[in-house]
Parts: C-alpha cells; structure tokens; sequence
C-alpha cells in the first residue's frame, strides 16, 4: 500500500517539485560567486542529512540534527541578511512584462547556443577603452532581470542604441549628461545621469571612490552589472554580484561578460 502511494504521482507533486526547483535556483543565483555559497551548499548537506535519518527512522540523530536546523534558521538570518534583502529585492523587481525577460530566468534551461543578450558588447567594451586611455571617468549599469526603474527615475530618461561613439560622448568631461550612472538595458541607454544608491561598507579600499561604491552598492542589490573606469587610473573595473571580477585583459573580459549575458 506504501509503494502504491508512493508512485501516486499528482500534477500537484509536479508543480510542487517546479516551484521548489526554481526557488533554489533563485537561492543559488543569489549566492554564487560570494562566501556565502559554501554556506549554502553546507546546509543543503545538513537538511539533505536530517531527510535521511527521518527516511531511515534513526530517531534520535533525526531529532538531533532536526533541533540544530530549527535553531540555526535565527543565526542563518543574521549570516544571511544582505542576500535575503537582495533576494526579496529581485522578487520584487523582476520584470514580467515580455516573454525574452521571463525566459531570462529559466536560463539553466537552455543551451549557451540559445536566446542571448542583445547587447552591443564590442562597441561598448571599444568605448570603455578608449575612455581609459584618455582617463575618462565612466559608470555604466547593465540591467538583466532585476527592473532598474527605482533608479532610473533619478536621472534623465533616454533611448539611445548602444554604440562606442554615443558611449563616449555621454561621459565626455564637458558632456552635460557625464555626471551619474548610465543604465542600460538590451541593446538601449535608457537613462543617464542616474543617481544611484552608495553603500557604507568600510572594507573597500579607499582608493575606490563614489563611482566603485555606487556599483558595488547596485550589484549587490540587484542583478545589474556595473562597467566603471576610473579617472585617476583609467583602470576599467568589471563589477557583479557585489564584488570586483578579476580579469587579464579586455578579451578575457569579453567572455566574460558574454557568459554573464547569456
């Protein structure tokens, strides 16, 4: 009787199994790159565990390891709070409004060869070096599936198609529209001038000025990723997920970025 209620598989187990699987999805996305990933899969250890001992009936480590998550759920809050205010945020935010952005979330679901980002990489990547060489400090923000329109509303309104020469041109020093951050979405400027939230976190370096903590600061609250070159150094930084990417040269960044844009 068990097993025949075991195989008693209802479309409610089916979506039940779907919502899980995307809410851990979401989790992991929010999670990767950063410390807090081991964390995560740790405790994916221990409730994979604690499922186990209750499948087997070995009561008393069950009850055990059931009483160390119960009381762990207050302490992973604490550990867990800049990623929850970021997850609430990207649930909150997320833009339904056409099917390529609802797409956009199921994205392990599809070959890298499949539906990819629009964006003009090339001429906005030639645009950044260009302003490097000529020390030219630049924000850009790249949206993906969070809404950037909390934002965006600070600044002006534009729709621009994104090419290396409207690129330089809006952060050109004498340039009305340098001030701020630029936002992009697909392959569109649709807002520059934007003001954009600057977090106080004092383990960033102080040679990072406004322009580095702005970024840091919406990388971290939403999924957007940030293009900054500096204009003491004309270093161009490649900023996500809350925290500065790593890179040899503008072609290893380039891959990078496709990736992070598929």
């Amino acid at each position: 009787m068990d097993f025949l209620n075991f195989i008693d598989f209802k479309i409610t187990d089916f979506i039940d199994i779907i919502l899980v699987a995307i809410l851990l999805y979401y989790v992991y996305k929010l999670v990767r790159g950063s410390v807090a990933i081991n964390i995560f899969i740790g405790i994916v250890i221990v409730w994979g565990f604690w499922k186990l001992t209750e499948l087997l009936g070995m009561q008393m480590i069950s009850s055990l390891v059931g009483q160390f998550m119960q009381v762990g759920l207050i302490a992973l809050i604490i550990v867990f709070q800049q990623e929850i205010r970021k997850f609430l945020l990207m649930i909150g935010s997320t833009n339904f409004s056409n099917k390529r952005n609802f797409i956009k979330h199921f994205k392990f679901l599809r070959q890298k060869e499949g539906l990819t980002s629009d964006l003009n990489l090339r001429g906005l990547l030639k645009a950044c070096e260009r302003m490097s060489e000529s020390k030219t400090g630049a924000l850009l923000v790249i949206e993906r599936t969070n809404s950037l329109e909390f934002v965006k509303n600070s600044g002006d309104q534009m729709n621009i198609e994104v090419t290396q020469p409207i690129i330089e041109s809006i952060f050109y020093k004498n340039s009305p529209l340098h001030d701020g951050a630029a936002i992009i979405a697909d392959n569109f400027i649709v807002a520059t001038r934007v003001v954009l939230p600057v977090g106080n976190d004092r383990n960033i370096p102080l040679k990072y000025g406004l322009r580095h903590r702005a970024a840091l600061s919406i990388s971290e609250k939403t999924d957007a990723l940030a293009l900054v070159v500096s204009e003491e150094t004309g270093k161009i930084s490649y900023v996500k997920n809350g925290g500065f990417v790593d890179y040899k040269d503008i072609d290893e960044l380039t891959e990078i970025m496709k990736e992070d844009l598929i």
